[in-house]
């Protein structure tokens, strides 16, 4: 029975020196950091050109908070409703109101506003922005 205690508490999870997991840290870095940097320059690649034809400086899509802001304008709502973001829930169904609300904005349908722009927007952002669609005001 001792060499069962001596063996528990010399096993521990690996830990760095802030006590992060070593998983943890091979998730959230490297490849994946990466991997993430590439999504997020297709998504501004891709709001840069929807800013464009709304009527908005593209340079607007860098910027991380502001681009939710103009994104929101451009879907026809205040852009102080941007902050319904932040709310957990209610930020989740109003992305997807957004995204509906872009579509329908650039001529586009319900499931492509879904899928393409909620679920998928790295893609459906580039169709909106390089496709033959156009932006029309209410």
């Amino acid at each position: 029975m001792p060499a069962l205690s001596k063996i528990a508490r010399t096993e521990r999870p690996i830990m760095d020196s802030n006590g992060i997991s070593d998983l943890f840290a091979a998730i959230f870095s490297g490849t994946t950091g990466l991997i993430a940097l590439v999504f997020y320059v297709l998504v501004v690649i891709g709001l840069w050109k929807v800013f464009a034809k709304a009527g908005y400086p593209g340079i607007l899509a860098i910027i991380p908070i502001v681009n939710v802001v103009f994104l929101v304008k451009i879907a026809g709502m205040s852009g102080w409703l941007a902050l319904l973001y932040l709310i957990p829930i209610v930020g989740f169904i109003f992305g997807i109101i957004v995204a509906v609300k872009l579509g329908e904005r650039f001529g586009k349908g319900g499931l492509f506003s879904f899928f393409l722009l909620f679920v998928f927007p790295y893609i459906g952002y580039l169709i909106l922005g390089f496709g033959e669609s156009r932006y029309r005001r209410a």
